[in-house]
């Protein structure tokens, strides 16, 4: 399996902006997130053009094949590549090609998964309900089985973490990020794009290449809020545990909750608002908080 050369690619660039203080402007360099379409072929066929921030994109790829259902494993996987420069005489690879094609093991044909993306672009564009849409996550995945439970004081040191390692945002303030922690709350990946979802394929697709799934062990965190589609991807991912900087949509909270799934959301600082499934995280008293906080 070909490993991603497009990883460092370049994701910011310097745009000419007038910047204004009351009465006073002027003229600045400010540095920008890139935003680019990136299509994603299977066996040459066209399954769907996202908006994305360059890098990771083989990641990104894997990940949302294995969230959207359209693999099992990192062994339906036989190749990511770029597509081939078709316009030049010398057919050279280029890193900078927005198109990655993924070939299968045991191949693929668009026709034959056609309901999915009817189901895609339905769910995209919420012209399913609720109950409908959870019904059909519920046909192609079973709810969680776990017992794993964790103190309330590792979360609180969550944010902090997955703030550090966010490069990108430090220079722009305009990425998303998605971070995988281990139960023992250690930053595992971590993933920035433009793109909330996408951040959150990067993530899996990573795991998945690296053959970490299922990740029945480990806690998910996002930088903005959680919706439906972050909490159907960790769900097919097996993660029991969804922290989001910012609030759960209502079809969130219904799918953690049918998806056995602790989802909490406005984690900053010491606060929290645990939305579903609350009996996995262990009360602290609160002398003992203040000292594993510290």
């Amino acid at each position: 399996m070909s490993i991603d050369p497009n990883s460092t690619i370049q994701q910011t660039s310097t745009k000419q902006v007038l910047r204004w203080n009351q009465s006073r402007s002027k003229q600045v360099e400010d540095e920008l997130v890139i935003e680019e379409p990136l299509e994603i072929r299977v066996a040459q066929q066209s399954l769907i053009v996202v908006m994305r921030t360059p890098g990771h994109d083989f990641e990104l790829a894997a990940g949302f094949l294995y969230t959207e259902s359209l693999i099992e494993s990192v062994d339906d996987i036989q190749i990511i590549a770029y597509c081939e420069d078709t316009d030049s005489d010398s057919k050279q690879f280029s890193e900078f090609q927005n198109i990655v094609n993924v070939r299968l093991e045991n191949g693929f044909d668009l026709e034959e998964h056609s309901g999915w993306q009817r189901n895609f672009h339905a769910n995209a564009s919420c012209g399913l309900c609720g109950k409908m849409t959870i019904e059909s996550v519920k046909l192609q995945v079973d709810p969680l089985t776990t017992d794993m439970s964790l103190k309330q004081s590792l979360f609180y040191r969550l944010n902090d973490k997955l703030r550090e390692a966010q490069s990108v945002f430090e220079k722009t303030g305009g990425l998303h990020a998605a971070g995988l922690f281990s139960e023992n709350g250690q930053l595992l990946i971590v993933r920035e794009d433009i793109g909330r979802h996408n951040a959150v394929d990067k993530v899996i697709g990573q795991a998945l290449l690296s053959d970490m799934l299922p990740l029945d062990k480990h806690i998910l965190m996002v930088s903005g809020r959680a919706s439906f589609e972050i909490v159907q991807k960790a769900l097919f991912a097996r993660i029991p545990f969804i922290v989001a900087v910012s609030a759960a949509s209502t079809l969130a909270v219904d799918l953690a909750e049918e998806g056995n799934i602790t989802l909490i959301g406005f984690m900053r600082g010491q606060r929290m608002a645990v939305y579903s499934h609350p009996e996995r995280i262990k009360v602290e008293k609160t002398e003992n908080l203040v000292g594993a906080i510290s």
